[in-house]
């Protein structure tokens, strides 16, 4: 079969796909049919019962047969089925899931251990081939025992209980460009692979996720069992598309996403009827934009930020962006981001699987004043959402708070920026049940969007998992603000997480090879009276207090730390972990 017969075949295997797992035209099948989740060389998820679903004709008999368990079901009306299996122990020792019907099913090297999900936009979905830094750790990077499946980027109009394979061979890529270059069908998408330097470097043609490959490899060192990876992320993505449309309804602040969505477009019943052809003409044109539009604004806005960063060193004006960011070209089920569709192609299909928890780097793209404002309803939202579709209880969530990016503030929060918006939600989604964070606030840049050092995240995104997932007693987070009281002239600050001290840090990173500085004084507070005007203010360290104070402020009511975009605080605690940005106020900033 030639290339460009795979290539077409795939086409009209996902628009048929389309049809098929919208119920458009759902007609009854004779065998057992399994979502692509389930493969050779997957893993299940140990200590927890083990949901096996598919499909069948209405009333057929199935029976799931796993690690001396043997259990039966029949086909519902709607042709879908599903077995718990009892919990079973690890097993490192590849065994056969068996599913049978009118025909049989058998998926072979079979491990038990823990599956994790890593989730979120570019930052998470940053292959490793990206940067040249992580050459050493591919090449290192056979490991039987580690699983990965990538899902492929992909847009819904309505919750899926399959994933859709990419129309394309490659993401970018049109038919005719793929045909044309004689490229082969994508080996490594909806499928359980093993961990090997050829699938790391050529999943999603750029590797696969550097976060969550480096939390696994980290993860696996600590616990020396099994574990699956799975990566379902997509680069300049919303919150709100990654929360399905019945969560949004359920918060009276969210319904204006649900109005938006109704209205997107032609209206759901025009986009139904033509959505599968207009999805595969979509994905050419996509091709076409990424090449002659987006590469070049990419390009152009690195050089920008580059310029930017260097007119701060030297004192000069910084530079303008030379056009605004292009608008892409849009799915035709509305947008990337419209509310729910990433939920419904790309997290809907994973449900109910047993999984041991999920790691999330996003918040990016909700970083404007309004949406970073909403960030603190809008992701806690997201994450009770993920828990109640997945039926698995409070299964440990892991997030990344984002970095330092942007330009550096010569005042305490001078910019109306989103991004200390969006922190500040990230700290207060830790008060829900089962979330632990890893502040990465140290150990950005601030002159590009995604940061080279995506190690020292994963192994903050670790610490985090084994001390919430696995029960072990380590210091797995920097200082976070508990209360303040107000002295005379100063405030005195206290914290949580100081493990075994409160100190003055450095990043583990640093740019271009430079020798960290060691710092001699505490940076990063701001301080203000009732006014609400911040000045850069003195702190000392107190044991775990930090006693913050200005000669310009007498009567202090409100202290703030690293409450910008690019933030220079240097709290940390003894493990070297960085103290999360907070603010004592609850001030609106555009109203002051």
């Amino acid at each position: 079969m030639t290339s460009k017969t795979l290539t077409f075949h795939s086409c009209r295997f996902f628009a048929l796909s389309v049809f098929v797992l919208f119920g458009c035209c759902m007609t009854a099948r004779a065998d057992v049919r399994m979502p692509l989740i389930f493969g050779d060389h997957m893993v299940l998820q140990q200590g927890a019962k083990l949901a096996i679903w598919g499909w069948a004709s209405p009333g057929e008999k199935v029976t799931v047969t796993f690690d001396g368990q043997t259990d039966n079901t029949v086909g519902g009306a709607d042709g879908k089925w599903r077995v718990d299996l009892s919990p079973v122990g690890f097993s490192d020792k590849g065994q056969v899931l068996t599913v049978k019907g009118a025909n049989t099913l058998t998926f072979q090297d079979v491990l038990v251990g823990d599956v994790w999900v890593a989730s979120g936009q570019s930052n998470m979905e940053f292959g490793i081939n990206g940067k040249p830094q992580y050459a050493a750790d591919v090449d290192k990077s056979d490991d039987p025992l580690l699983r990965l499946f990538f899902v492929p980027r992909t847009t819904s109009l309505k919750p899926l209980d399959d994933m859709l394979p990419s129309p394309l061979s490659y993401e970018g890529e049109s038919p005719a460009s793929v045909a044309a270059a004689n490229l082969p069908i994508d080996p490594y998408r909806a499928k359980w692979v093993l961990c090997t330097p050829e699938a790391l470097r050529k999943i999603n043609g750029q590797g696969f996720g550097t976060v969550a490959y480096l939390f696994a490899r980290d993860v696996r060192t600590h616990t020396g069992h099994p574990l699956g990876m799975i990566q379902s992320a997509w680069g300049g993505t919303r919150a709100e598309a990654w929360t399905s449309v019945s969560g949004l309804e359920k918060d009276p602040p969210f319904t204006h996403y649900v109005e938006a969505r109704k209205n997107e477009g032609d209206g759901f019943d025009a986009l139904e009827a033509t959505y599968p052809q207009r999805m595969i003409d979509y994905y050419a044109a996509l091709a076409r934009w990424n090449e002659d539009v987006g590469k070049p604004w990419d390009k152009a806005k690195d050089d920008w930020r580059k310029a930017q960063a260097a007119g701060q060193e030297l004192g000069t004006p910084e530079p303008q962006p030379t056009s605004p960011q292009p608008s892409s070209v849009h799915p035709p089920d509305g947008d990337t981001n419209t509310p729910g569709n990433l939920f419904n192609a790309m997290i809907s299909p994973l449900m109910p699987l047993a999984i041991k928890g999920v790691i999330w780097y996003q918040g990016e793209f909700n970083s404007g004043y309004d949406s970073g404002r909403e960030y603190e309803t809008l992701f806690p939202r997201m994450i009770s959402d993920w828990r109640e579709k997945w039926g698995r209880g409070d299964f440990p969530f892991i997030f990344v708070q984002l970095p330092n990016y942007g330009p550096v503030d010569t005042v305490p929060s001078s910019e109306d920026n989103g991004w200390r918006w969006v922190r500040e939600g990230q700290l207060k989604a830790l008060a829900l049940p089962q979330t632990a964070m890893a502040s990465a606030i140290d150990i950005g840049d601030p002159t590009l969007l995604h940061p080279p050092d995506k190690l020292d995240v994963a192994l903050r995104l670790s610490l985090a998992a084994r001390r919430l997932a696995y029960g072990k007693k380590i210091v797995a987070s920097g200082p976070i603000y508990d209360r303040m009281k107000v002295e005379g002239d100063r405030i005195r600050v206290d914290f949580t997480n100081c493990g075994s001290g409160l100190v003055l840090g450095v990043s583990p990173y640093q740019a271009d090879g430079k020798a960290p500085t060691t710092p001699t004084e505490l940076t990063g507070f701001g301080i203000a009276g009732a006014d609400g005007v911040f000045v850069w203010a003195k702190a000392v360290i107190e044991g775990d207090s930090v006693v913050v104070s200005s000669d310009k402020v007498a009567a202090p009511v409100a202290v703030r730390y690293d409450f910008e975009d690019s933030p220079q605080g240097n709290l940390y605690n003894r493990e070297g972990l960085p103290a999360s940005p907070f603010r004592t106020d609850g001030w609106d900033d555009r109203d002051r």
